[in-house]
């Protein structure tokens, strides 16, 4: 793995705890912020929990919610999805 070496300034408390976990895992300090965030980039993809309890409220109200639709008229309208997407999409020629 190639080094780039880069400067960021800090405030005095993340560097004393940079400092001590360096110590407490006895690697050096930029292995250790080069851990900590590749461990912040693997999770900040994942949502919040706040994140997602407004997303499990969000179906459970809609799924709280009358259906709008018969279930013969939503499995008419997948027939006719399937059928369509196996016939493929065709251009108009300008």
């Amino acid at each position: 793995m190639a080094l780039v070496k880069a400067t960021f300034t800090l405030d005095d408390v993340t560097i004393g705890k940079l400092a001590e976990t360096a110590k407490r895992l006895s690697k050096p300090k930029s292995q250790v912020l080069r851990e900590a965030i590749a461990d912040y980039h693997a999770k900040s993809d994942r949502l919040s929990e706040a994140e997602r309890a407004r997303m499990l409220r969000a179906v459970r109200e809609m799924m709280a919610e009358p259906p709008t639709r018969t279930q013969a008229e939503v499995d008419r309208e997948l027939r006719e999805l399937r059928a369509s997407r196996r016939t493929g999409w065709r251009r108009r020629s300008d």
